[in-house]
């Protein structure tokens, strides 16, 4: 029974992989990078061969999130760009670093001002 739920979770965390790198346009190596791991790491999550712990996955989720929500006003190649760029409205922090420490909230209301129209 645990080798099935395993390989559920372990097939969820390796969608949640390419959606960020199809949604996100994030290569494995940005990942790494943003959740402090080696890319090979990231490659085996991409199969299913290796788990992250329960605040990677978090944090990816919470990548994810947001990716889906700048999908609406950017492409994937300019959503990595914006993730991984100090930002204005952010005191010039990177979004993606906030993503980290769990402030995506922070985050999402720069990205609600877009919404609005209101773009300090």
């Amino acid at each position: 029974m645990n080798s099935v739920a395993l390989k559920t979770r372990e097939t969820a965390v390796s969608r949640l992989v390419g959606e960020l790198k199809t949604i996100g346009g994030l290569k494995g190596r940005d990942l790494a990078n943003i959740l402090g791991v080696s890319p090979p790491t990231v490659t085996r999550w991409s199969k299913g061969e290796a788990d992250p712990t329960i605040d990677k996955q978090t944090a990816m989720a919470q990548l994810r999130w947001v990716a889906e929500r700048l999908a609406d006003f950017y492409e994937p190649d300019e959503i990595r760009l914006w993730l991984q760029s100090p930002h204005p409205q952010l005191s010039a922090l990177r979004p993606y670093d906030l993503i980290v420490e769990g402030r995506t909230a922070d985050v999402l209301e720069v990205i609600e001002r877009l919404d609005s129209g209101v773009y300090l």
